[in-house]
């Protein structure tokens, strides 16, 4: 139970798997204005950073879930950095099937919805850890511009355009599901950069490493032809954002 290596060697790198600076991930952690002790359970958590440093800077305790064996080993690397361990725990696991022991003050997935099939899935999968009255976050794609065409959707990542929707379309989505919509933060252009950018520097210096494995001529395909689809399509069409939902 893992991630394909082919994303682990692209994004070994990161400490945040999705298009957040920081800075970003800071302030939506104080924009929450939540009291120290929350309780939190993240799934999908990557390599811990928002667990970690929301652990450090505000006081939070919680658990995150990740099927990455990678990425749980830099999250738990990470919690010892910042010296929060006693405070956070991260499980190698389903994150799909996950539920809490007990119930938690607040409940994300932040860019993975996939493990519930999508917005609504992961949002009553979510639903199932969260207190009465809790805090939930989810991240999610949303195109920025609609593509002309399903052959721009798909060098966006996409299956198709049908995989995302506009903005207000998304907030809609929400609503539509019983939830208010109390907090968002979106990624910008140059929050994608980061993202995106950095994985073509650990790609290259993979490559230099291993030039004979298995996986070298798929990772020096991926390097030749991303920075041009990137900044023809992805950074042009798609949004990123996180948003801070509440049960009516």
């Amino acid at each position: 139970m893992d991630l394909p290596r082919i994303f682990t060697i692209r994004e070994s790198g990161h400490r945040i798997h999705n298009p957040l600076t920081p800075v970003k991930l800071a302030a939506l952690g104080e924009a929450l204005h939540l009291a120290p002790g929350t309780r939190v359970l993240d799934l999908a958590s990557g390599s811990g950073e928002m667990l970690c440093t929301w652990a450090r800077d505000l006081g939070f305790t919680g658990t995150g879930v990740d099927i990455s064996t990678l990425f749980t080993e830099q999250a738990r690397a990470r919690a010892a950095e910042l010296g929060v361990a006693d405070r956070v725990e991260f499980v190698h696991g389903d994150a799909s099937c996950h539920v809490a022991d007990q119930p938690v003050d607040l409940a994300t997935c932040v860019g993975a919805t996939w493990i519930g099939n999508g917005v609504a899935g992961t949002a009553e999968l979510l639903s199932r850890s969260l207190r009465p009255g809790g805090l939930m976050l989810i991240g999610e794609p949303y195109w920025r511009l609609t593509p002309p065409d399903e052959e721009t959707a798909k060098a966006c990542n996409a299956t198709g355009i049908a995989d995302f929707l506009r903005l207000p379309d998304l907030i809609e989505q929400f609503q539509d599901l019983g939830y208010d919509v109390v907090e968002m933060m979106l990624a910008d252009q140059d929050s994608w950069d980061r993202y995106a950018a950095a994985q073509w520097l650990t790609m290259r210096r993979w490559l230099d490493l291993n030039p004979d494995d298995e996986l070298a001529p798929e990772v020096r395909e991926q390097l030749s032809t991303e920075p041009a689809r990137y900044v023809s399509r992805t950074r042009e069409y798609l949004g990123w954002g996180v948003f801070a939902l509440m049960k009516r």
